[in-house]
């Protein structure tokens, strides 16, 4: 009998322990993921349906701090028929993020159930929200980048050579703002809709099986390159067995004929859709050297790995 009161004691405190720690639990907030943006909340236009598949969305993921204010757009690829999203959209943001830069994953739409013009309007308008709301994030409205990868990257592309400056008179304060990236980010990317040079399913997905040879042309973006084009650096593998390194051969060409500022880094071998290529000793090395073109602009605040 003389031992329980101890008991009691320590079955109090146990319990007393045990509470306290289940409310702070509750009160101290817990990691939760990105709330996606609906980037038309009455409907996209142009929508078929009203599945998941029919509206567009832009996922902010930002830093803890942003020295330099600037924020890049994410496209991921997927040959304009699904979307790469972890590999191409969540983890670049996670290392943008670890790196101060705000990052905004685009989940865009795609065929065969879209095809141009839709996708670039998503981009276009991921771009505008962005600028739009950017006092909201602390970001400098002139630093806003855009980063794509193979099907993401035509697209990112597309949105560099086809902005406008916006609808003063649009009844949607988000129209008003231009569509015009402050930078392009280009990972292995399709550019061009030429045969022997494009990704045949990134063509057919874009514009159908039966594409408009304006259209194609006009989708090239290699041909629609001008001085107003912004800054560009440019990453691809030699033996690229899926988009011809030539894309990327071809758009550097044309803006170094355009006078816009552009860096290209060629690697030998490499797969197609490596994303950030943390496995390969020799590809991991060109976020790196993404890492030191962004510090050179002031869009990145370290060179440092």
């Amino acid at each position: 009998m003389s031992t329980l009161p101890h008991r009691i004691l320590r079955g109090s405190l146990a319990c007393l322990f045990a509470c306290s720690t289940l409310l702070a639990a509750q009160s101290t907030p817990s990691p939760t993921a990105p709330e996606p943006i609906l980037l038309w909340p009455n409907g996209a236009p142009g929508a078929v349906g009203d599945t998941a598949l029919d509206k567009p969305i832009l996922t902010p993921y930002l830093p803890a701090q942003n020295p330099t204010h600037a924020a890049i757009v994410v496209c991921p690829g997927g040959g304009y028929a699904m979307l790469a999203i972890d590999k191409e959209g969540t983890e670049v943001a996670h290392w943008l993020n670890a790196r101060g830069v705000a990052a905004f994953v685009l989940t865009y739409r795609y065929g065969p159930r879209y095809h141009h013009p839709i996708p670039l309007l998503d981009a276009q308008r991921a771009i505008r929200y962005v600028r739009t709301h950017a006092g909201e994030d602390s970001i400098d409205p002139n630093r806003i980048g855009i980063m794509g990868f193979s099907a993401g990257g035509h697209l990112a592309s597309t949105i560099g050579t086809h902005f406008d400056s916006g609808n003063p008179d649009a009844t949607d304060p988000v129209d008003h703002a231009s569509s015009r990236p402050d930078f392009m980010v280009l990972a292995y990317p399709v550019i061009s809709m030429e045969p022997g040079i494009t990704h045949t399913g990134s063509l057919h997905n874009l514009l159908g099986e039966q594409p408009n040879p304006i259209l194609e042309n006009e989708l090239s973006n290699e041909t629609q390159v001008t001085p107003q084009t912004p800054p560009t650096f440019l990453f691809s593998t030699t033996n690229d067995q899926t988009v011809p390194v030539m894309n990327s051969v071809l758009f550097y060409e044309a803006l170094l004929r355009a006078g816009v500022p552009a860096e290209l880094h060629i690697f030998e071998q490499g797969h197609h859709g490596s994303g950030l290529a943390q496995d390969n000793p020799q590809l991991r090395m060109w976020p790196i050297l993404l890492q030191n073109w962004l510090h050179l602009h002031g869009w990145m605040a370290s060179a440092t790995e």
